[in-house]
C-alpha cells in the first residue's frame, strides 16, 4: 500500500515538471514573438524617418533651386532694364547733340519778307549791296545767329558808319563775325558773350533805311568791307531761308 502511494505520488511529480517546463517554453515563445514585434515596429518606424527626411530634403533643395531661379530672373530682368535705360539715353543724347548741331546757326529773325541780297545793286548803296535785308516791322526781337562775344554796338553803325544806324557785331568761334544794322534799339554791349539765339538788338529804321528792316552781314573782320555772301554761309551752315 506504502509503495502505491509513493509511485501516483511520483507521477504527479513528473506531470507538474513538464507543465512547468511547457509553461516556460510557451512563455519563451511569447516573449520571442513580442521581440521580433517590437523589433519589427522599430525597423518600419525608423524607415518611415527616413522616408519623411529624404523627401524634407528634396522639398528644401527644390525650393532652394526654384528661389536661385527666381533671383536669376530678377537679375536678368535687372540688367535688360539697365541695357534699355543706357540705350534711351544714349538715344536722347544722340537726339540732343542733333538738336544742337541744328540749332548751331540759325536765322537772325524768325518771319521776314527779304527785300534785297547780297551784292545787289541799286541807288541805296555806293556800291553793291553788303547783306541780306529782312523786311520785318520796328520793334522785331533780333538774334545771335551764332554763339560769340560782341565786339562792337551802338550808333553810328557801331564805328561802320552812319548810314547802319544803330547797330552790333559778334565775333564767333570759327572766326567769322556777323553784323546786324537799322536796329531801333540795341540790348548788348561790347565784350558781352552771347549764345545761339538770344536776343541782342529789336529791328527798326534807322540809319540809312528805305523802311523798317533789319540789315544782316557775315564778315571775315568786324569791319565794314569784309562781307561775305550771308545766305550762303547760313545755307552751309544747316539753316534754311
Amino acid at each position: 500500500m506504502f509503495e502505491r502511494v509513493t509511485s501516483r505520488s511520483s507521477r504527479t511529480s513528473l506531470i507538474r515538471t513538464r507543465a512547468a517546463v511547457l509553461a516556460a517554453g510557451l512563455g519563451a515563445s511569447v516573449a520571442l514573438g513580442a521581440g521580433v514585434a517590437v523589433a519589427a515596429d522599430t525597423t518600419a518606424a525608423s524607415g518611415a524617418a527616413s522616408a519623411a527626411h529624404a523627401v524634407q530634403a528634396q522639398a528644401a533643395a527644390q525650393a532652394e533651386a526654384a528661389k536661385a531661379q527666381a533671383a536669376q530672373a530678377e537679375k536678368a530682368a535687372k540688367a535688360k532694364q539697365t541695357a534699355a535705360a543706357k540705350a534711351a539715353k544714349a538715344k536722347q543724347a544722340a537726339q540732343a547733340a542733333a538738336k544742337k548741331k541744328q540749332a548751331s546757326w540759325m536765322s537772325p529773325v524768325k518771319s521776314y519778307k527779304l527785300s534785297a541780297s547780297y551784292a545787289a545793286s541799286g541807288g541805296m548803296w555806293a556800291s553793291k549791296h553788303s547783306g541780306q535785308d529782312y523786311a520785318v516791322p520796328t520793334g522785331t526781337p533780333v538774334v545771335a545767329v551764332h554763339g560769340g562775344t560782341v565786339v562792337k554796338a551802338g550808333g553810328n553803325g557801331a564805328g561802320d558808319g552812319p548810314a547802319y544806324g544803330n547797330a552790333v557785331v559778334v565775333k564767333h568761334s570759327n572766326g567769322k563775325y556777323s553784323q546786324y544794322a537799322h536796329l531801333s534799339s540795341v540790348n548788348v554791349k561790347a565784350g558781352q558773350v552771347v549764345k545761339t539765339g538770344q536776343k541782342i538788338a529789336l529791328s527798326g529804321n534807322t540809319g540809312n533805311s528805305s523802311g523798317p528792316h533789319l540789315h544782316f552781314e557775315i564778315r571775315t573782320t568786324p569791319n565794314y568791307g569784309s562781307a561775305i555772301n550771308p545766305a550762303t554761309f547760313l545755307r552751309a551752315n544747316g539753316v534754311t531761308l
